[in-house]
């Protein structure tokens, strides 16, 4: 695996810029203030504010402070400008996650700790930001229709508090809606973290071995754990349809030996529609897309793992052993997160998935996914692969006029580009070049827990994780490029 001091010094090398790793990033917030709550009759939410603390790039410049080179020096006619956003506020202990990226209209927003801050798409600025009382401990993958985020969050402020409470973010206003409790299941239903989704205007929350669910609109509970048989909800997928993976343990076998039963559930009710259980030893650990529902899902003790494609009645239209590796971030093989959604290299149409892959691995997760692999969903059998240049890593992010878009990596001296593939044979494209300058900055998001999202012409790049500012040091959170 590349690690973070390869990546740093492959920046260092690329464009001489200062730069650091990846850590966790905490950002401080004002509390006591008051919230409104679900149901109506609330106190007025908390308003957003804007930041003296935000790089106010403008696309056109460096994007950073004075410790960096300009990443858009010595930009070629036809290449696009970057813009960055920095951490530079002082964080608590080894830092926090990043949540996003999320385009609403003109604004981008990422999420971290105790905010959910909105940059201008264009050119980086900040537009507002929200701060909550309490530490995130949850975040679909997704909001809910109209922007409407629903986040959970800690009810003190250590990382030991419990995570008991769901927060609404109107991201098209920027600002803070309703709070609603979520009401304990059993007697053991105390978690640190959610693990959730968005289908409709419905959040679904799993942890624990319950479940329930919620409406974004207003916060009010819409239902709670259902029994089916033996088995126990483990973690929920969204999109056009919800999904729920729940885990079916063998009463008489080893430790591990259970079954995976995938669930298609409505999204009012909580109740299945219809149910697949996979066969024993193997784990459901990815939905790479939901219409059409296809999961990923891998076999430890064979080192193996496989593609399945569903009809819209839950029925098996494919099913194969993949021949090919893929990042563990879109199979889900060494990873308890319960993240469904986490693979940020899938896009699917009627007929196709598009993954990121490459060769097989000693290894279920691969480092390098240097191909574009499509996989025709009607036999499960591969229709072509596409190689990146240079043997650079490649995401697919999108379908967008009847292409596939990519994300090419950036490598060497290389800076991060966009490509297009088309359907029928995977011919490949670049049509969108950021500056070579670039490079150094890019290599510091890291691919391990990188997210990206392509809308309205722009890539929109953010870093898993970010940390303190240091000494002459800057730590990048965000980054974009676009026509």
């Amino acid at each position: 695996m590349r690690g973070e001091r390869a990546a740093v010094v492959a920046a260092l090398a690329a464009a001489a810029l200062a730069v650091a790793g990846f850590g966790w990033a905490v950002l401080g917030g004002r509390g006591g203030e008051p919230e409104p709550s679900a149901g109506g009759g609330a106190s007025a939410s908390p308003p957003a504010s804007p930041s003296a603390s935000v790089d106010k790039g403008d696309g056109k410049g460096t994007g950073t402070g004075p410790d960096t080179v300009d990443p858009n020096a010595g930009i070629k006619p036809g290449e696009a400008p970057i813009w960055l956003v920095e951490n530079r506020v002082e964080v608590a202990g080894a830092g926090a996650r990043q949540y996003g990226p999320w385009r609403v209209g003109e604004v981008v927003v990422r999420a971290m700790d105790k905010e959910i801050a909105g940059y201008g798409a264009a050119d980086g600025r900040e537009k507002w930001k929200v701060q909550l009382e309490t530490p995130l401990c949850g975040v679909p993958k997704e909001p809910a229709a109209g922007g409407k985020l629903v986040v959970a969050v800690r009810e003190g402020q250590g990382p030991t508090t419990h995570c008991n409470a769901l927060r609404q973010i109107d991201l098209a206003a920027g600002k803070a809606g309703w709070k609603a409790p979520v009401p304990q299941e059993n007697d053991y239903d105390r978690p640190l973290e959610l693990q959730m989704a968005v289908s409709g205007d419905t959040v679904a929350v799993a942890r624990s071995a319950v479940m329930s669910g919620f409406s974004a609109t207003d916060g009010r509970k819409l239902f709670g754990t259902s029994k089916t048989g033996g088995c126990y909800p483990a973690a929920f997928g969204g999109g056009a349809r919800l999904v729920l993976v729940r885990r079916c343990p063998d009463p008489g076998g080893a430790p591990g030996a259970g079954r995976s039963l995938l669930e298609e559930v409505d999204p009012a009710t909580g109740a299945a529609k219809w149910g697949h259980t996979f066969e024993g030893g193997w784990t459901v650990g990815r939905v790479l897309s939901s219409d059409p529902l296809v999961a990923a899902s891998y076999h430890s003790g064979r080192k193996a793992w496989s593609l399945t494609a569903f009809t819209a009645d839950g029925k098996v239209r494919s099913h194969g052993e993949a021949p090919f590796g893929t990042d563990k971030r879109c199979n889900g093989w060494g990873d308890g997160s319960g993240a469904l959604g986490d693979c940020p290299a899938a896009v699917a149409d009627a007929g196709t998935l598009y993954l990121a892959g490459g060769a097989p691995g000693r290894e279920l997760g691969i480092d390098l996914t240097d191909h574009v692999i499509a996989v025709d969903l009607a036999t499960g059998k591969e229709k072509w692969r596409a190689k990146a240049p240079d043997g650079r890593r490649i995401w697919p992010t999108a379908l967008e006029d009847g292409k596939v878009v990519a994300y090419l990596w950036p490598e060497g001296r290389a800076a991060g580009a966009m490509a297009a593939l088309k359907p029928a044979d995977g011919s490949l494209e670049v049509f969108l070049q950021s500056p070579a300058g670039a490079a150094g900055a890019q290599q510091v998001f890291f691919p391990h827990g990188a997210h990206t999202a392509w809308a309205g012409g722009r890539l929109f790049l953010l870093n898993g994780r970010v940390k303190s500012p240091e000494p002459g040091l800057v730590h990048h959170a965000l980054l974009s490029f676009g026509r």
